[in-house]
C-alpha cells in the first residue's frame, strides 16, 4: 500500500507539490491522471525517495519513505519510461543485473530471474541479445527488471509513452496479472483512455493537489457525463478556474 499525506514541494518560486494526500490500495491499479504539470512525477519520485518533500509524508507498506528510502526501494518496482537497455546484453542478463541489485545472488538469484522470465512468458527471448528487440519485448525486460525482486508496490511514470498499440496492450495484460497477485499498482498519466481503461481508482491532480477521486464510474457520475474524458474536462476546467 502506498500513501501519501499533505505532501508539499517547492522549487524555487514554483510550488509541485500542495498538501497532496491520497492512498493506493493493495491488489487495486491506481491512476494519477493530470494535465502536464500537475505534479504527477514529483509526487512518485517523493514516493521513492529521490527527491524529499518539503513537508508531509510518503508511506509505501507503511515505512516513511523520508525516514528509510533503502527499505521503501526495496518494497517497490520503478518501471521507467525509457528502457536504455545495453543491446549487447541479453534480457536474463539485465534482469539478473537488477536481481544482484537488490541482493539476490547465486541459486536464489538465478531463481529469481527464472521465475519472471516464466510469469512474463520472455522463455524465447531470454538468451537473446536485446539488439533489435521490438518495443513490446524491450518493455518486457524492464517489467521485469522492475519485478525481479518481487516488490508488493510497483510505480510507472507514463508507461505507455512511446509504445506501440501491440505493445500497450501486453502491458495491460501484465499489470492485470500483477494486480491479480494483489500488488499495489500505482502510475501517472495524462492519458485518459489509458487510466479509464486500466484503473480500479483514479486520482485527478490539479497543480499539486488532488481535485478529485473515484472510480472512472463514480466520476463520471458525480459530473453528470457519459464520457470519462468529458468528466475529466470538467473536473480540471472547474478547479483550474477557481485557482485563477
Amino acid at each position: 500500500m502506498i500513501t501519501t499525506q499533505g505532501l508539499e514541494k517547492s522549487y524555487k518560486d514554483v510550488k509541485a507539490l500542495r498538501g497532496l494526500s491520497f492512498e493506493a490500495k493493495d491488489g487495486e491499479i491506481t491512476g494519477l491522471l493530470g494535465p502536464n504539470g500537475a505534479g504527477k512525477t514529483t509526487c512518485l519520485r517523493s514516493i521513492y525517495g529521490l527527491i524529499h518533500a518539503d513537508q508531509g509524508t510518503a508511506m509505501v507498506d507503511q515505512i516513511d519513505a523520508s525516514q528509510e528510502p533503502l527499505e521503501v526501494r526495496r518494497r517497490i518496482g520503478i518501471f521507467p519510461d525509457k528502457f536504455g537497455l545495453q543491446e549487447r546484453l541479453t534480457a536474463r542478463e539485465h534482469i539478473a543485473y537488477f536481481a544482484a541489485l537488490h541482493g539476490l545472488h547465486g541459486q536464489s538469484g538465478a531463481e529469481a530471474v527464472q521465475k519472471v522470465i516464466d510469469d512474463l512468458g520472455m522463455q524465447d527471448i531470454a538468451d537473446r541479445k536485446t539488439a533489435g528487440f521490438s518495443q513490446g519485448q524491450r518493455m518486457k525486460v524492464a517489467l521485469g527488471q522492475a519485478i525481479v525482486h518481487q516488490p508488493q508496490n510497483l510505480i510507472l511514470d507514463e508507461p505507455s509513452r512511446g509504445l506501440d498499440v501491440m505493445s500497450t496492450r501486453i502491458l495491460r495484460e501484465l499489470l492485470y496479472r500483477l494486480r491479480e497477485q494483489g500488488r499495489c499498482i500505482l502510475f501517472s498519466s495524462h492519458v485518459m483512455q489509458e487510466v479509464a481503461a486500466l484503473c480500479d481508482r483514479v486520482v485527478i491532480m490539479v497543480a499539486g493537489q488532488v481535485v478529485a477521486e473515484g472510480t472512472p464510474q463514480e466520476l463520471c457520475e458525480r459530473t453528470g457525463q457519459s464520457s470519462f474524458e468529458e468528466a475529466f474536462v470538467q473536473l480540471i476546467g472547474t478547479e483550474e478556474g477557481i485557482m485563477l
